[in-house]
């Protein structure tokens, strides 16, 4: 840039790297509203997000990671609403990141969380630039990766898994419809399979008659106990669905329904598995994916309930629901209770987890995430919700 008059020029790196276009994000689509998903440079990820948060306040903190791939990276946030302790905390844990080569957020996640080892995360991922959005409006951060289209958003609580930004564009009690459908669904892929060996094997007089029969034939057909049944057929079913994940999207969606019919329909006819056994698992399958973001430890937590409702009956479910409960409430990221705005108790917030309360009454007041109740983030200005 010259200057007529001036005998100093100014020099901008503007060269720009091949990549794709912004589209739609696979794995978070919604019904209405934007269908323009993160990509997998820096430059148009700001660009997606200063378009939706026009405010001076929105701030790019650039950051580098890695000592050999020099990868650069971001945090967002708006100034006026975010906790500077919140700020700190991320920083001080981004500086302790001692990595030669960082080429995804997913490397950092483990370096950001208190405790990388619970079944739940309190940091968040989406790839989305309008959820990232509202969020930041709420006193998150996020942090923007170059060669990744994933953001991540600290902190996460375990509530926002449910949440969707079509649940925002329903009516209020078409969306709080849907949002306890996906409380159950979550409820019934992790207890279903547990619960059924646990009554079947334990507790065979809680089922109805007409159940306890067919019950009862079909397991005179299978060579294999109640819980070993289960544990070989979700262990098929985990194999396909890997099968499926890994080959080529055009044949990996066919590879996945017909291996799964095929499998299923054979195993059901040479006795090894009951036609019970298969409902089960269809069932439980479907409702994992209501709520994709929890996947993981739905998972894990499924083959846990298996083992201990096996071993221990009812009793081994509800003790292992109660640890589940005691884990989750125990995750604090970054100061916030992960279980808030029910554990610690926070009745105003909960306008948006129970019953998604229509727009006049959410756009009364703005509740930071700070201001939560059991929140140990030091806020500036504002009201904390301990109604």
């Amino acid at each position: 840039l010259l200057v007529d008059g001036v005998d100093l020029a100014e020099v901008f790196g503007i060269q720009g790297f091949a990549g794709r276009s912004v589209e739609e994000p696979a794995g978070e689509s919604n019904m209405r509203g934007s269908r323009e998903g993160f990509v997998e440079r820096l430059r148009p990820n700001f660009s997606l997000v200063r378009r939706r948060l026009k405010t001076p306040d929105l701030i790019f903190e650039m950051v580098t990671l890695g000592t050999k791939s020099r990868t650069d990276g971001a945090l967002v946030y708006l100034k006026d609403t975010v906790s500077p302790e919140l700020l700190r905390q991320i920083r001080q844990r981004l500086a302790r990141v001692q990595m030669d080569v960082v080429l995804e957020t997913g490397y950092l996640q483990p370096f950001l969380e208190r405790r990388p080892l619970s079944l739940f995360s309190g940091v968040g991922v989406t790839e989305r630039p309008d959820t990232l959005c509202a969020k930041v409006a709420e006193g998150r951060v996020g942090l923007l990766l170059d060669g990744t289209p994933y953001a991540l958003v600290m902190p996460y609580l375990f509530g926002e898994n449910f949440q969707s930004l079509d649940d925002y564009s329903h009516r209020p009690y078409f969306a709080t419809l849907i949002r306890w459908l996906k409380y159950g669904s979550f409820l019934l892929t992790v207890l279903l399979p547990g619960l059924y060996v646990a009554v079947g094997s334990f507790h065979p007089e809680l089922l109805p008659p007409t159940l306890l029969m067919d019950l009862v034939v079909s397991q005179e057909t299978t060579p294999f106990p109640l819980a070993l049944e289960a544990l070989f057929t979700f262990f098929i079913y985990e194999i396909v669905r890997e099968a499926g994940l890994r080959m080529p999207r055009s044949v990996g969606h066919a590879v996945s329904i017909v291996g799964g019919l095929v499998i299923g329909d054979a195993a059901v006819s040479a006795g090894l598995i009951g036609a019970p056994m298969v409902i089960v698992v269809a069932i439980t399958a479907i409702s994992a994916f209501v709520a994709p973001a929890l996947y993981e430890p739905v998972t894990v937590l499924r083959f846990a309930f298996l083992l201990t409702g096996g071993l221990l009956g009812v009793f081994g479910v509800t003790l292992g629901f109660c640890a589940v409960v005691v884990n989750l409430c125990a995750v604090n990221p970054f100061g916030v209770p992960a279980a808030s705005p029910a554990a610690p108790l926070s009745p105003y917030a909960l306008r948006d987890v129970g019953v998604r309360w229509g727009w006049r009454l959410l756009s009364r007041q703005d509740l930071r995430v700070q201001d939560l109740a059991g929140s140990d983030l030091r806020s500036e200005g504002g009201t904390a919700d301990g109604n």
